[in-house]
C-alpha cells in the first residue's frame, strides 16, 4: 500500500506544484520557498541536539510555542527546527518564536512526502526527536525516521469520529504508521480509543487533556485587550460582536445576523476576522456590496461611530480581539470544517456562539455547552437570536461568560502531562 501511495504522490507532484502557484495569484507568499518543499535546505554545521516540531498552520503553531518555549528555558544546548506547510503557519514560527529562541531556530516548510525530499532534509538537519502538534500522520516521514531511530510523539493528538472513519478505509498503511510512533499523547480518552481500535499499541498512549487550555492571561494581555477596546468603542458603551475565524460561506451568514441585530442595536460594532489572509479583500468587498461601512484593523487608528464592521486584517491578533469583546462567534462550525479554538473566548470570560460542525473540538464543546457558556445556532437567525440575548441582558452575559471561564480553569495542566512525556522520549538526546 505505502509503494502505491508513494507513486500516487510522485504522479501528483506537478499538478501539486501548478496549485501552489494558483493559490500565489492572491497569497504571493505560496510562490515562494518551493525548494524548501522539496526537501533542498542548507545543512546544518551545529552537532548540539535538535528537536524538530511539526505545526501545519496557524492553530497548530500557537498550540506549539508554549511546549517549545518551557523546554527551550530548561534545556539550553537544544536547537529547535519547526516546520509548517502553510505561509501563515510560517509568519507565526517566526514572530512567535525567532527573538525568544536567540538564534536557536530554524524553519523551513515541511517537504513533501517524498523519499527524495525527505531524505536530504534529514541528512542535512540531523533531527533528534520530531514532536508533531495534533494529527499529522505522513507514512514516508514516519517510515524515514523510524529508518533513522528518529522518536516521534504526537503531542495534543485529537481524532474525531469521522477522521477516524477515513484513517480506517487505508487500515493496514494507518496501522503501519500509528506502530512507528514512539508515544502518542492524546486529548482524551475517545481520541485515545480511537487510535488503539486503528491499532497504536495501547502501552504507547497517555492521555492529557487539551493543552490549549493552558492559556495564560496576565496583565500585560489583558492591558492590551483593554486598549483595543477602548480604540474600537472610545468612551461609549458601544457593544462588540466578534466573528472569529470564519471560512467562505460563514461570512454571508455573519452579516445576514448582524443587519438582524443592527435593528436592535444600531451602535453594534461587528468585529469579523476571516480565517485564511487570502480572503480579507473578498470580505471586504462583501460588506461594501451589503452597504456597510467597513475599516481594515490593518489602517490603524481608532474605529469611528460611523463605521459598522472592522475587518481583522492582521496576524497574532485574535486572542486580544476576544478579550475587548461582548460576545464571540467562533468558525469553522457553520460549514463542515469542524470548529475553531473556542477556549480562547472561555478563557476571557466571553460567551460563544457557534454553528453545529464541531467535531474538531467535541469533547470542549460538551464540556462548554453543558456549562451553558458555548450556544449552538444553525442559522443567521438563531445566531442574532443568541446574540441579542447576551446583549440585552449583560447580567445573563456575564454569567455564561464566568462559567465557560470556569471550565478553561478546570482543565488546565495538559501542557505539563506533555512535557513528561517529552522528556522521557528526550532522554536519549
Amino acid at each position: 500500500m505505502q509503494f502505491f501511495y508513494t507513486w500516487l504522490l510522485r504522479l501528483a507532484l506537478p499538478v501539486i506544484l501548478l496549485r501552489l502557484w494558483w493559490r500565489g495569484r492572491s497569497m504571493p507568499a505560496y510562490r515562494q520557498r518551493w525548494r524548501e518543499r522539496l526537501g533542498q535546505v542548507p545543512s546544518r554545521a551545529s552537532h548540539r541536539p535538535l528537536v524538530w516540531v511539526h505545526s501545519v498552520s496557524v492553530g497548530e503553531t500557537l498550540a506549539a510555542v508554549p511546549v517549545i518555549e518551557t523546554l527551550a528555558a530548561r534545556h539550553l544546548d537544544w536547537q529547535w527546527l519547526v516546520t509548517t506547510t502553510t505561509p501563515t503557519g510560517s509568519e507565526r514560527v517566526q514572530a512567535a518564536l525567532a527573538a525568544k529562541l536567540d538564534g536557536r531556530l530554524l524553519h523551513y516548510y515541511l517537504p513533501y512526502d517524498l523519499p527524495e525530499c525527505l531524505t536530504p532534509f534529514l541528512e542535512r538537519l540531523r533531527p533528534g526527536l520530531l514532536i508533531i502538534i495534533e494529527t499529522e500522520l505522513w507514512p514516508n516521514m514516519l517510515r524515514l525516521c523510524e529508518k533513522r531511530d528518529i522518536p516521534v510523539l504526537l503531542a495534543n493528538a485529537r481524532l474525531s469520529e469521522k477522521s477516524a472513519e477515513g484513517y480506517g478505509r487505508f487500515a493496514s498503511l494507518t496501522k503501519k504508521m500509528l506502530n512507528r510512533l514512539s508515544r502518542v499523547v492524546a486529548q482524551y480518552p475517545a481520541d485515545a480509543e480511537r487510535f488503539v481500535r486503528l491499532g497504536l499499541p495501547p502501552e504507547r498512549l497517555r492521555t492529557s487533556g487539551n493543552i490549549k487550555f493552558d492559556l495564560t492571561i496576565d496583565l500585560g494581555l489583558s492591558s492590551e485587550a483593554q486598549a483595543i477596546r477602548h480604540q474600537w468603542r472610545g468612551g461609549s458603551r458601544r457593544p462588540v460582536w466578534l466573528a472569529a475565524s470564519t471560512h467562505e460561506g460563514e461570512d454571508e451568514l455573519v452579516l445576514e445576523a448582524f443587519e438582524c441585530l443592527r435593528e436592535r442595536f444600531p451602535d453594534l460594532l461587528l468585529v469579523l476576522v476571516p480565517r485564511h489572509p487570502q480572503r480579507f479583500d473578498s470580505v471586504a468587498r462583501l460588506c461594501r456590496q451589503r452597504g456597510l461601512h467597513c475599516r481594515r484593523r490593518s489602517d490603524g487608528g481608532h474605529v469611528n461611530a460611523s463605521e459598522q464592521v472592522l475587518i481583522g486584517d492582521t496576524m497574532g491578533e485574535l486572542l486580544r480581539f476576544y478579550g475587548a469583546s461582548d460576545v464571540a462567534f467562533v468558525g469553522g462550525s457553520l460549514v463542515p470544517v469542524g470548529g475553531h479554538n473556542m477556549i480562547e473566548p472561555a478563557a476571557w470570560g466571553v460567551p460563544v456562539v457557534c454553528g453545529p460542525h464541531l467535531h474538531n473540538f467535541s469533547t470542549v464543546a460538551e464540556l462548554l455547552l453543558e456549562a451553558g457558556a458555548l450556544r449552538v445556532a444553525e442559522s443567521a437567525e438563531a445566531i442574532a437570536g443568541v446574540v441579542a440575548e447576551w446583549l440585552e441582558d449583560p447580567e445573563m452575559r456575564r454569567r455564561d461568560g464566568a462559567a465557560g471561564r470556569l471550565v478553561a480553569e478546570a482543565n488546565t495542566g495538559a501542557l505539563g502531562r506533555l512535557l513528561e512525556e517529552i522528556e522521557t522520549l528526550s532522554a536519549g538526546l
